[in-house]
């Protein structure tokens, strides 16, 4: 249907309920991951970017997540518990600490269903440049019309956001 056709209350409820499908898109996926590889996407795409990157350090890891590096860290520190990932000090530079999979963090890899870092970073990335631009100004002016100060999501990952609400409702 054209947008033009619906009244103001249509339009409302018709943009509810395409945040709903991405919303549910987005936790369905991070689901079939935490089952497919018994571990979060938080921690799938940290991961992934060890073994596309092996060496990689947590500030490193961080920014490409776009997430606090205390948050990383946290993270990471499971994934060693885990026997997932192995801290590595390379020869040329010993105070540097990098990281490499180790043997479970290699078969939780293969057992991905899809993209790490979950399903909306990839639509995003293959959308149109313009039409990526105009979702960002568009959402940007919804976010402040927003109540209180949420800002402080932008830096947590969309996984630990959906795993952490199907935690509440259970």
């Amino acid at each position: 249907m054209d947008t033009h056709e619906l009244s103001l209350p249509q339009l409302n409820l018709a943009v509810l309920q395409q945040f709903r499908v991405i919303y549910g898109s987005m936790r369905q996926y991070f689901r079939e991951v935490e089952e497919c590889c018994g571990r979060s996407g938080s921690q799938m795409w940290i991961l992934q970017e060890v073994q596309r990157t092996p060496g990689l350090g947590v500030t490193e890891l961080a920014s490409r997540m776009g997430i606090h590096q205390s948050t990383c860290s946290l993270l990471v520190e499971k994934l060693v518990t885990k026997n997932c990932l192995v801290r590595s000090r390379p020869h040329e530079d010993q105070r540097r600490v990098g990281l490499c999979l180790a043997p479970d963090g290699l078969k939780a890899i293969a057992a991905l269903p899809g993209p790490a870092e979950g399903i909306l970073p990839e639509a995003l990335a293959s959308i149109p440049d313009v039409v990526l631009q105009t979702l960002y100004i568009n959402l940007s002016e919804l976010i402040r019309h927003l109540p209180g100060n949420g800002s402080g999501f932008a830096n947590m990952p969309l996984a630990d956001m959906v795993k952490q609400q199907s935690e509440d409702d259970e």
